[in-house]
């Protein structure tokens, strides 16, 4: 896996792209210098979470012939200052699905996306407590 990344002004505005061409842009906000024209690398992290853990989620209720109608994933991290650095400490996300979906099936698939198959949540466990919450059909499980 390779990512390139190139400047597009005298700031901290930049274009990254993958292997197969695909563009994302990544900015630092006004008060750290930047023009907040674009996510932060944080943001981008907590962003990975949510759509590593969505396609997880997804495919496992797919196979299961669940039917999804709406999801939506709010991701919130908290930091804490160690030395210069400020890496995450506690990460929540909370996902809202609607659909035919039955409860103990979208349990367990949150279950298996975060404690088994979520590469990026995988990567930041080290650092950080991933906790999770399920909301199904606006009732929370």
């Amino acid at each position: 896996m390779k990512i390139t990344l190139n400047r597009i002004n005298d700031n901290y505005h930049f274009q990254l792209k993958n292997e197969r061409g695909h563009i994302v842009e990544l900015d630092s906000r006004a008060e750290f210098g930047g023009n907040d024209l674009a996510p932060s690398p944080m943001e981008l992290l907590l962003m990975g979470v949510a759509g590593c853990s969505a396609i997880d989620i997804i495919s496992i209720l797919k196979k299961q012939r669940q039917e999804i109608t709406s999801y939506k994933t709010e991701v919130e991290g908290v930091r804490e200052q160690i030395e210069e650095a400020k890496p995450f400490k506690d990460i929540t996300v909370t996902i809202f699905l609607e659909g035919n979906i039955n409860e103990e099936k979208v349990l367990k698939a949150a279950q298996l996306s975060f404690e088994k198959y979520c590469s990026v949540s995988k990567t930041l466990e080290p650092t950080a407590k991933i906790n999770y919450k399920v909301v199904l059909n606006s009732k929370p499980l």
